[in-house]
């Protein structure tokens, strides 16, 4: 029986600001990559959202990223490795706080946006990341793009890892995904998306935005949760693949 985690980015609303919906995207997927404060997030609410996850049994990882909550997190940064380093551990560090006193604990790391795409092939940003995990738990996992270079970076480093495609967002023939700049680059039709991720979970490959099909191993799908529609996107996912006898749940074993 084939299994595949599910996971989406919460934990992004700020203030008054309300980004995604986070109760009801936790009653579908089986992860949930928890903003850190520096792209989005305000502490309590991403203290209901960890609070909410763990009462739902859903894995909490670490969203980390750029400081940059002005550009969401999506404008690249060219910062120096002991800056970035310390920016991750400093994010890991208080979403670990905020997990102890909801209960649960943070089990892996998922860099956001632009930090997400940099460090995918980019190994001195790359390095700086693997060095704050190792920093604070050598046990965390890293989620990165399937596929490319940082994963077998992070094993060499000695670090597990999980490859992640994208359920919303088109990819290059090579495997990269399509710029935002770019028109097509986020999908919105729900059942064209679950038919793609139904591909993906029971044949490992998927349609490039060239017509082209590509090869793609992952072990964790992520829909958005900005994205409009997200909800929708993740529960026709999810019935989809429940119809054809594929598992949604966590890359992690119980806790």
């Amino acid at each position: 029986m084939t299994a595949i985690d599910l996971n989406s980015d919460l934990g992004e609303s700020y203030g008054a600001w309300r980004m995604g919906d986070d109760e009801a995207m936790l009653a579908i997927v089986s992860s949930a990559n928890v903003a850190c404060g520096f792209h989005a997030g305000d502490p309590a609410g991403i203290l209901q959202t960890v609070k909410a996850a763990a009462a739902k049994g859903v894995s909490v990882g670490a969203h980390v990223s750029y400081p940059d909550r002005v550009g969401f997190g999506r404008r690249d940064m060219d910062v120096t490795s002991a800056e970035l380093t310390a920016d991750v551990i400093y994010q890991i560090g208080a979403l670990k706080g905020i997990a102890a006193a909801a209960g649960t604990t943070v089990r892996y790391v998922k860099p956001h946006g632009a930090l997400y795409n940099r460090i995918a092939t980019d190994p001195k940003q790359g390095a700086a990341v693997v060095e704050a995990i190792k920093a604070v738990d050598p046990k965390l996992v890293l989620m990165g793009l399937a596929n490319a270079p940082i994963l077998e970076l992070a094993r060499k480093a000695g670090l597990s890892v999980v490859a992640e495609a994208f359920a919303d967002r088109a990819y290059t023939p090579e495997g990269r995904l399509v710029s935002r700049r770019e028109a097509g680059a986020v999908l919105h039709d729900a059942q064209a998306i679950a038919e793609r991720m139904l591909q993906l979970a029971k044949e490992g490959t998927i349609g490039a935005i060239d017509g082209s099909v590509i090869r793609i191993e992952a072990q964790s799908i992520c829909v958005h949760g900005d994205s409009p529609g997200a909800v929708e996107i993740a529960r026709e996912i999810r019935r989809s693949f429940e119809g054809e006898g594929v598992v949604v749940r966590s890359f992690l074993p119980a806790a």
